[in-house]
């Protein structure tokens, strides 16, 4: 797909599909009816006229219009100007950018003047916002479904403007690409079945993601995460047929002195539960029990394309959990990278073991901020639904950036308590600590346990659970793998101070 701009007023634009963007003021509707009329037809002022569009938010009309320029005018509602939001401008795109392609047009215009000269939104905002939603919209995991040769494929949407600042709008446009292509990437590796991606060739793809955007990717086997000592990647695999990696992904080593930020992502390719095996209702969906590790993957590719100027170091623990004859056990204790022991009360519960590992190793490049993504618990989905990650941590500066960083791209967070009192439900007779905290706080309780392991850094834990398993679509977003964290850690990272 391509995404540009053009400097010109929509009168002069000739394209088989044109989106504009009408608000519902009635002065700015007024004018919009009338540019629109001028551009086209009298058919679209009658259309107006009608009364049965009126451009509230998310609100709809199709012109067939008897333009030589466009056939087709689409216009999208945006509601009242002075409740205009940037996730507004998103979902309004990718309504267009789906009507194009539910047309089957090879190539769309966006005129997005109107929304530039009212909103108080930098161009650039605006662009970055408009291609990221629009390639996200137009998104379908496919890869195994058989292609129909007939009909176009939209491969182009431009964004028409009658501003100056072209240059801003291009800019945005390159970030919104690249970063959505990031997001992207992260679906396909978590929509992915489990015969295709398990701990080796998931670690394959990030060595090809690396080359491809420039980062390093260091991957350590079976024999070396034991010499490490790294007791729950370990265990967590034993039961698998499929060797576990370690993932090691660096970039921006020369930006070293401005301080160092470490990622970490679960990487559970595939997650029956072990021998704590799982109902069959639903287990297909842990195919995408690594939505942690493809955000990080995902995070390297934008943060490296975009070229940041920022040292961080992803650390994915990548592993199966199967039940066999040589899994892991409850009752097991397990001796992780720290030198700590957990005991195995429930298999199912493997996601913090190897974390742990990953935790405890990613003291070793002495970070000042550590951020963990973990399809975690099933208790997170419980509380927060499909629309928020649940926070957990123990600085409050770097959950503050989060959210900030959240509610900009619409990629939330909500921070959870880790009280003092949830501890002891997570206090074993035989091991420092056990890896369940029985039926309360379920997340909270998982998220102590991951405290266990940290070294002596900033931490921020994100159960990303309801997230990035989407159970029905949404604007710009599908059923299955979100590539929920991608857009979140990019945004945080470009701020972070």
């Amino acid at each position: 797909m391509i995404i540009k701009s053009v400097r010109s007023a929509i009168r002069s634009i000739s394209s088989e599909f044109i989106a504009t963007f009408v608000f519902q003021d009635e002065k700015l509707f007024n004018q919009s009816s009338r540019v629109l009329t001028e551009a086209f037809d009298p058919s679209v002022n009658s259309a107006f006229a009608s009364k049965d569009f009126s451009a509230k938010e998310g609100e709809t009309l199709f012109v067939y219009t008897n333009s030589k320029k466009s056939s087709r005018l689409f216009i999208i509602g945006l509601g009242e100007s002075k409740k205009l939001t940037i996730e507004k401008i998103r979902r309004v795109a990718a309504t267009a950018a789906k009507k194009a392609k539910a047309l089957k047009v090879g190539s769309a215009v966006f005129d997005i003047s109107e929304i530039e000269s009212i909103s108080s939104f930098s161009s650039e905002e605006l662009a970055v916002a408009i291609s990221e939603a629009s390639l996200l919209s137009l998104y379908k995991y496919d890869k195994y479904i058989s292609k129909e040769k007939n009909g176009k494929k939209l491969t182009s949407i431009t964004l028409c403007t009658t501003s100056k600042n072209i240059k801003s709008i291009q800019s945005g446009i390159h970030t919104g690409q690249v970063i959505a292509e990031a997001t992207i990437h992260a679906r396909n590796v978590t929509n992915a079945p489990g015969s295709e991606i398990y701990p080796e060739t998931l670690a394959k793809e990030t060595i090809r993601i690396g080359k491809k955007a420039g980062f390093s990717v260091t991957v350590f086997n079976r024999k070396k995460i034991s010499q490490l000592g790294m007791g729950g990647v370990i265990g967590v695999s034993k039961g698998s047929e499929k060797e576990p990696r370690f993932i090691t992904l660096e970039y921006g080593k020369q930006f070293k002195k401005h301080g160092t930020i470490a990622l970490v992502g679960k990487g559970v390719t595939f997650d029956t539960g072990g021998i704590s095996i799982k109902p069959s209702a639903g287990m297909a969906e842990m195919k995408m029990d690594m939505g942690g590790a493809a955000a990080v993957i995902g995070t390297f590719d934008a943060v490296s394309r975009l070229k940041l100027k920022r040292h961080i170091v992803g650390l994915i623990p990548s592993v199966e959990n199967m039940p066999s004859g040589s899994a892991v056990k409850p009752g097991d204790i397990i001796r992780h990278y720290n030198g700590k022991t957990s005991e195995v009360d429930n298999t199912d519960a493997e996601g913090r073991l190897i974390l742990a590992d990953a935790l405890s190793y990613a003291e070793t490049f002495k970070p000042d901020v550590v951020i963990d993504l973990a399809t975690l618990t099933g208790a997170c989905v419980v509380a927060l639904g499909h629309y928020a990650s649940g926070m957990m941590g123990n600085d409050q500066q770097v959950m503050d950036a989060l959210s900030t960083a959240g509610d900009k791209t619409y990629d939330r967070v909500w921070q959870l308590p880790l009280y003092d009192e949830y501890e002891k439900l997570i206090k074993s007779d035989v091991a420092d600590v056990k890896n369940v905290g029985g039926r309360w706080a379920g997340a909270i309780t998982a998220g102590w346990f991951l405290k266990k392991f940290i070294g002596d850094y900033k931490w921020v834990h994100l159960d990303i659970a309801g997230t990035v398993i989407l159970e029905e679509s949404q604007d710009y977003i599908p059923r299955g793998g979100s590539g929920a964290g991608v857009r979140l850690l990019v945004e945080f990272l470009k701020n972070w101070k």
